[in-house]
């Protein structure tokens, strides 16, 4: 069988809405015959051939009708960085409980145990990772499993502490609904 063929077919399986992004790395055993430079060739021609979609560097999307828009962000970061601690925080979660009063369109705002960086997804938005030493055992009680976008998500006190430890601006909070939800 082509390597594009028997590609499309391994991920017409394997693809589900929940699993639908995938590495380079993802994707290698799929074809353990290539060499290197032939699987980025074909991984090139996928993309050019409108069989997968490059959401940023390192990740493609397939199909895009499995992903809902929403989640896709957040699959998205996990994704790329999978060795690390992430959680939504900041201005995505503060947004979310209406304290405050404007939506980060297209961006969501991920706390990371690796180091900060704003990674540009094209239509879908971006990912603005930013680093924490904080580890899951010291906000154990502070999280909770959002199980729609399939991540951490940080409660609104650890939000607003969050932006206080990274000095954030506070001036789009509304404190009397803050103290409120804390």
């Amino acid at each position: 069988m082509q390597p594009l063929r028997q590609l499309m077919s391994a991920l017409r399986q394997l693809a589900t809405p929940q699993a639908c992004l995938f590495t380079p790395a993802d994707l290698r055993p799929l074809l353990p015959d290539q060499t290197d430079a032939a699987f980025k060739t074909l991984l090139s021609r996928v993309v050019r051939d409108g069989l997968m979609t490059r959401i940023c560097r390192g990740l493609y999307l397939y199909d895009p009708s499995l992903a809902a828009p929403s989640q896709l962000l957040m699959r998205a970061a996990i994704k790329l960085r999978p060795l690390d601690f992430n959680y939504l925080s900041l201005e995505t979660v503060l947004s979310d409980a209406g304290v405050i009063s404007q939506i980060p369109m297209n961006r969501i705002m991920v706390m990371s145990s690796g180091r900060s960086s704003l990674i540009r997804c094209g239509a879908w938005g971006t990912i603005e990772y930013v680093h924490t030493q904080q580890t899951a055992s010291s906000l154990a009680g502070k999280l909770h499993y959002d199980t729609d976008h399939q991540c951490w998500r940080a409660s609104v006190a650890q939000a607003l502490k969050d932006m206080r430890s990274t000095h954030r601006k506070t001036d789009l909070i509304d404190w009397n609904l803050a103290h409120e939800l804390v």
